[in-house]
């Protein structure tokens, strides 16, 4: 196992430079750049009545243009570019945002904290229901109880994810007002103590919480349950019960844990997910996380932003794939590496 780890690691190198390899190629292409955008912004500048009456000149000049081209790397081949983009990258300077003009590490590190803590929640929440929930519906095949959770979780499963945010947003948080409209924390957050600050945070991700965890519960209740049944119908769980196993011992100690195989499969590549985010959840409660970040950002052509987003999700993506092979290991003992 220590040999394949170090193989798979070996690999992370190579593919990480493939990947951004393309993206930045692309970003080379795709029209619409910062310095064109920064010209598009003078232009529309220019022409506003202000500008036009004070004689302010809102033109770049020729000089300044080549600049920009030279701080952003359009003026040098791809690969020059690239490489002198990736010394930058190991050396930890993700190269500074075109729109904000602040280094793109202080803005991640601002956005991510928020992601982090709606994608580890929902993460833990979605395992700590839905695994149950699956066991339970697979022990109660085609009862009551199955057929009732079954509709619930397709409805949720049925309604995309902002369409569940609006719905939350405008009976609970404008009909109701049991929950807030938006936002991360309320403005008099740095005045509360550290209990109502935690207060403050669960109060406000309520609505947020439940519109990013309604479409992953059917999946993962399912996957539960599907899995569950096929070992329930293997040879080894009845055998297990003809030499005396009970039916509750035969479940849990035999058919749940080759269940839980495909669910460990998935649990590494939750990782770049986590901090993903999503963007319309995030733009409709007015949540300044990574996902709307990276939506605005590819919006505005900031490249520095977009690509410090890129190296930080495939890495954690990379390792997520580790991750999955260790704990299907861990999980399945007949695994040889």
């Amino acid at each position: 196992m220590a040999q394949y780890i170090l193989r798979r690691l070996l690999l992370v190198p190579p593919t990480f430079l493939g990947i951004t390899l393309i993206v930045f190629t692309i970003t080379r292409f795709v029209p619409g750049g910062p310095v064109e955008r920064m010209i598009a912004e003078m232009q529309q500048a220019n022409l506003q009545e202000g500008a036009a009456d004070s004689g302010m000149d809102t033109q770049l000049s020729e000089e300044q243009i080549q600049q920009l081209n030279e701080y952003y790397g359009f003026d040098k081949p791809i690969l020059v570019s690239y490489g002198q983009w990736l010394i930058k990258v190991i050396s930890g300077d993700l190269g500074r945002s075109s729109r904000y003009a602040d280094p793109v590490v202080d803005i991640i590190e601002e956005r991510l904290p928020i992601s982090i803590f709606y994608g580890v929640s929902s993460m833990l929440i979605t395992y700590l229901v839905c695994i149950p929930l699956g066991i339970i519906k697979a022990i109660k095949h085609e009862t009551p109880l199955d057929n009732v959770s079954s509709a619930a979780v397709f409805v949720g499963y049925a309604l995309p994810s902002y369409v569940v945010a609006i719905i939350l947003m405008v009976y609970f948080g404008s009909e109701l007002e049991w929950f807030p409209l938006g936002g991360f924390v309320s403005d008099d957050f740095e005045d509360l103590e550290l209990g109502g600050k935690i207060l403050d945070v669960l109060y406000h991700a309520v609505l947020p919480m439940t519109a990013y965890i309604m479409g992953s519960f059917a999946v993962t209740t399912f996957m539960m349950k599907n899995a569950l049944m096929d070992n329930l119908a293997a040879d080894f769980v009845r055998t297990a019960m003809a030499k005396g196993f009970t039916f509750r011992a035969a479940v849990f100690k035999h058919a749940l844990q080759n269940s839980l195989i495909p669910m460990a499969t998935h649990f590494g590549n939750n990782i770049s997910v986590i901090i993903a985010g999503s963007f319309l959840i995030e733009k409709i409660f007015n949540i300044d996380g990574f996902g709307l970040l990276g939506f605005e950002s590819v919006l505005n052509r900031d490249y520095p932003v977009v690509l410090g987003i890129l190296v930080i999700s495939s890495v954690l993506q990379l390792i997520g794939n580790i991750l999955s092979d260790i704990c299907v290991a861990l999980v399945d003992p007949r695994v040889q590496f």
